[in-house]
């Protein structure tokens, strides 16, 4: 999956078209992601205790991968990703990693 937790997005497509998030959690299976802000539903939840009322609460729904675009840090441009295959001589650093997304419209690192 492309979109990773913590990436902000766009919506391209349903009732949400336009607005931008970030990415609360990523579901790789259901290829599906939570954005915060977008797709919120009203759930009605019974009281837990004796006492407690009842309440309806307010939280975010997850929406299908393919309805969203990532925007890019740099050029702030929704965008398609790429991937980049890094050399060991290229790695400065043991801890990076040698496959790196990459911005599809400037190029660079995301």
């Amino acid at each position: 999956m492309k979109i990773k937790k913590g990436d902000t997005v766009l919506i391209i497509s349903g009732k949400y078209r336009g607005k931008t998030g970030k990415v609360l959690r990523a579901f790789p299976k259901g290829g599906k992601v939570l954005v915060e802000g977008v797709n919120i539903i009203k759930k009605h939840q019974k009281p837990r205790k004796t006492g407690e009322k009842g309440q309806v609460i307010e939280m975010p729904s997850p929406i299908n991968i393919s309805n969203v675009q990532l925007l890019c840090p740099k050029c702030g441009k929704a965008t398609r990703v790429g991937y980049k295959i890094m050399s060991i001589r290229q790695l400065a650093d043991k801890n990076q990693k040698s496959k790196i997304r990459i911005c599809k419209k400037c190029g660079q690192e995301i």
